[in-house]
């Protein structure tokens, strides 16, 4: 496989203005075995319809759709063969609502591309070509860019003359560095096998950085912000003046952070020794460090509640977990600072980020030197709003800022087609 080529911007099909009356985006996130969409009206952004198909291709197939005009919820349960079945049985669930896929008023469909190497810096119109890239990128991309294209293929099939953009996970964290994006093997191997730094979660990243920068009254170009990205899957970056330098997630989203089911980082030998010496298979690595490993793997639990219900109750394996996840934090916030060299805000989001407080006051907890602090009431006020938990005053901010990867990707693709997004 040739190396790819220098950052630029990717090839895109033709581009459709949308008109003045078509102002919706559809939204698609096509998993392995799921297929996850909202309906958004971008006059103002608002949500029409969100849904989620569960496990295709199984007997035990299920679609949860809402319609959040009427508020009404409905559900299927039996099985959907594939992703064709999937997306058409989502296209009658709009329909009965009366905002169906043939509607006049449906600009695009945005879709949700977890890698897009280097080649793609941009959300990009689908076209043949588009797609033959996106395809090439498969093998450093195994469980994600199959399930892209298989929901952009039939997302053309059923309208094949409404654009197709495709948003890029990858593509916030182009802007890296060779410094940060590089690793320390021979480059002529790394080229020939697209070994790199490539990040990932970058719509999120890109959407609550310049969210930290309003919420401080300032523009994105003026502010350094250290972003945690805290789900089951994690992400750190630090981003310098709106641009990612540096990001946690490498050639694949393993690398990193403590997650739900991933180690995060690791000394690669220890594969090699749970090869030559615990006589395990690569699959099974892949399948221990992937998805049996991070809070699962030290506790038995990925759920952040559930860990703080146990560690109440004096739990010793749980308050573990808990530090080595909270103390990886500490390392990148601090490993982010050296980069930045200075910082406006370390800001939290995704679902534990954004709801665990304990997590954000540990992970701040001792770094009064950085001019990093937690206000205790501010930190324990639930709410859905981008706000600040630092003391007022602080050298600092500390923020908590909800992502909305959905938004982001229908504003961008409603830019691209020719919209100006609310």
């Amino acid at each position: 496989m040739t190396a790819d080529p220098s950052p630029a911007s990717a090839p895109s099909g033709e581009e459709r203005p949308a008109t003045s009356s078509a102002t919706r985006v559809l939204v698609l996130n096509s998993g392995s075995s799921s297929l996850k969409y909202q309906l958004l009206d971008m006059r103002d952004s608002s949500r029409l319809a969100v849904g989620l198909v569960e496990r295709v291709g199984e007997q035990t197939s299920r679609l949860k759709h809402t319609c959040l005009g009427s508020g009404e919820t409905r559900e299927q349960n039996g099985p959907i063969a594939d992703h064709e079945a999937a997306l058409k049985a989502v296209a009658d669930e709009l329909s009965r609502d009366g905002i169906g896929l043939d509607s006049p008023e449906l600009a695009a469909i945005g879709h949700r591309v977890v890698h897009g190497g280097m080649f793609f810096t941009e959300p990009t119109v689908v076209d043949d070509e588009v797609l033959t890239e996106i395809e090439r990128l498969i093998p450093v991309a195994p469980l994600h860019n199959p399930a892209n294209l298989t929901g952009i293929r039939t997302a053309r099939a059923l309208r094949p003359d409404l654009p197709q953009v495709a948003v890029f996970d990858t593509a916030f964290h182009t802007t890296m560095p060779e410094s940060a994006a590089r690793y320390a093997i021979d480059p002529k191997i790394a080229d020939r096998h697209r070994i790199r730094r490539y990040g990932f979660h970058g719509t999120s990243h890109a959407s609550v950085s310049r969210e930290t920068a309003r919420l401080l009254g300032k523009d994105p170009a003026e502010v350094n912000v250290i972003v945690l990205h805290l789900g089951n899957g994690a992400s750190a970056s630090a981003v310098e003046k709106g641009r990612c330098v540096d990001t946690s997630m490498g050639l694949t989203p393993l690398e990193g952070l403590v997650m739900g089911t991933r180690s995060g980082d690791l000394d690669p030998a220890v594969i090699f020794h749970l090869a030559r010496v615990g006589g395990m298979s690569m699959d099974e690595i892949d399948t221990l460090l992937n998805k049996r490993s991070g809070l699962f793997g030290l506790c038995g639990d990925n759920d952040m509640r559930e860990i703080r219900r146990r560690i109440d109750e004096g739990d010793e394996e749980a308050a573990l977990a808990f530090d080595i996840y909270v103390h990886r934090l500490r390392k990148y916030i601090g490993a982010y600072y050296a980069v930045l060299g200075t910082v406006d805000a370390v800001v939290f989001t995704a679902g534990v980020g954004e709801n665990a407080a304990p997590v954000r006051e540990a992970a701040i907890a001792g770094l009064e030197a950085l001019g990093l602090a937690i206000d205790g009431d501010l930190n324990a006020v639930r709410s859905d709003q981008a706000r600040l938990v630092s003391p007022p005053g602080a050298r600092v901010a500390v923020a908590v800022v909800p992502t909305d990867e959905e938004l982001e990707i229908a504003t961008q693709t409603y830019a691209l087609v020719g919209g100006e997004a609310a």
